[in-house]
């Protein structure tokens, strides 16, 4: 059944579904393929989020200044790193993803390895915005009270920044290969391990934020070592052949790759940190700030759900582009984006049900548990609009697009999403909620122009992109292997 309707070599991306019967079965294939990855990526990236959104819950009871503080730091520093980071690790998710689809394993380990190189190097340049996080804090206008706790807080996580250098080549590496539930194992046991680390550092030793940084640190680099540990143990036969000196070699072309994908993605996280930051000048900022931060914190879990999704359509039309199958690399994605949307409107239902209720995880002031719940709607909003927009940014990365969407992010985003913002929470006087609502405004129009980008895609054509992409880089890896074994 499989292969009359998605091995597409000679059907072409333009041959339609012709039947229901048809659809049907293509949905239910597309599902099965998709969520096999995506249910272990989601709890991947659940459970390494969950280190950040489980710290603002432990230490939001110990008080609002402690909450923002470390709300603040986790935001705007760890936030602004982890895009970085993540965004430079993204071009390996492009090229494993279509390297494992054309055959060609051999290059995964080599690809793994500059991705080390380059992403090692870019923690020193991220290094002084960890340094002096509360001046630069308090230039962006966050009151000292907050930013000279956030700053304290930001300095003993710095361990954790040189982590994810490691562990973003890692996932790739693993993730082009469907190899998810290991990554999956290892998430889900940091994170039971970092609940039982927050509990022993904050309650029982009365290290208050510093024992939420110590358990910060070592959760990170708890998974990091796990991940190299099982690649060179158990993936000798698949893609990893030891260290080599062919990661140093053409590594230019890798950095530009990188630094697009970082551009795309950090264009996209760094959003709600200029919103944080923006917050901080509002009136009352303790209670403005308080109340984004839990309401943003939510978002980010259910966000979080859909970068698991991002992670698996990704792999998934990278394979299908790397093995010359348009079709079912464009049937993976009209299936992910619709059972994505049901899924967002179900989060919107649920938020609105329980608008009063579910700042209690976080706080128990009503003061702030009030003003959480004015935001329920837009919270509601936001979370639908989450649903889609990871996923077509998981397409974007499995074909190669990140300079394109990188325009498109900051087009929607910076030159329309803040400034509206800006205008209505000051110059409307709306605060939180003005703010709020213009980034919905260019996280909405963000969304529209993608869709109108994913429509108009020919996808014969970016399996020929793909596969012109694999030769270049396959025949300088043979010609590179092959100086060396002379050289020797």
């Amino acid at each position: 059944m499989e292969a009359p309707l998605l091995d597409t070599a000679s059907a072409g991306d333009s041959e339609p579904i012709r039947s229901l019967g048809e659809l049907k079965s293509v949905i239910c294939l597309e599902s099965v393929k998709v969520w096999k990855i995506a249910g272990p990526a989601v709890i991947t990236i659940l459970s390494q989020f969950g280190v950040y959104g489980i710290n603002t819950m432990f230490v939001g009871h110990l008080g609002d200044i402690e909450l923002a503080s470390v709300s603040v730091s986790l935001n705007i520093v760890g936030t602004f790193s982890f895009g970085f980071m993540l965004g430079m690790g993204s071009a390996l998710e492009t090229l494993c993803g279509q390297a494992y689809g054309a055959g060609q394993v051999h290059m995964l380990g080599i690809y793994m390895q500059r991705s080390w190189i380059v992403l090692l190097v870019s923690c020193f340049f991220i290094l002084p915005i960890y340094i002096f996080a509360t001046p630069i804090l308090k230039f962006f206008g966050q009151v000292d009270q907050i930013a000279d706790l956030a700053g304290t807080f930001t300095l003993q996580t710095i361990p954790q920044l040189f982590s994810l250098a490691i562990n973003f080549p890692c996932q790739k590496f693993l993730q082009a290969q469907s190899k998810v539930n290991v990554l999956a194992s290892i998430a889900f046991s940091s994170l039971i391990l970092h609940m039982a680390m927050l509990w022993l550092f904050i309650y029982q030793l009365g290290w208050g934020t510093t024992g939420a940084a110590v358990a910060f640190d070592i959760s990170r680099w708890g998974i990091a070592v796990a991940e190299v540990v099982y690649i060179m143990v158990w993936c000798r036969e698949a893609g990893w052949n030891g260290f080599s000196w062919l990661a140093f070699k053409d590594i230019w072309p890798f950095v530009r790759l990188s630094l697009a994908s970082a551009l795309m993605l950090c264009l996209e996280i760094w959003y709600t940190t200029a919103v944080y930051l923006i917050s901080g000048h509002l009136d009352n900022p303790v209670i403005a700030v308080g109340a984004l931060s839990i309401c943003l914190n939510i978002n980010n879990w259910q966000m979080m759900f859909f970068v698991g999704l991002n992670a698996a359509i990704s792999v998934r039309v990278s394979n299908e582009l790397g093995r010359g199958h348009p079709r079912a690399a464009k049937h993976a994605v009209y299936v992910t984006i619709f059972e994505s949307l049901l899924i967002g409107i179900l989060c919107m239902v649920i938020i609105f049900i329980t608008r009063n209720k579910f700042s209690i995880i976080y706080t128990s002031d009503e003061a702030l548990q009030r003003a959480v719940s004015h935001l329920a709607y837009l919270l509601g909003a936001t979370m639908l609009l989450n649903s889609v927009q990871p996923v077509i940014s998981g397409v974007a990365i499995g074909g190669g697009w990140q300079a394109m969407v990188a325009y498109i992010n900051l087009g929607c985003y910076y030159i329309f999403g803040l400034p509206l913002g800006y205008l209505l929470s000051h110059v409307a006087n709306l605060g939180v909620m003005g703010l709020w609502g213009g980034m919905i405004c260019g996280l909405a129009l963000q969304t529209i122009f993608l869709l109108f980008v994913l429509f108009k895609t020919n996808w014969n054509k970016e399996v020929e992109q793909s596969s012109e992409r694999m030769r270049k880089w396959g025949d300088q890896f043979i010609k590179n292997d092959q100086k060396s074994n002379e050289n020797s």
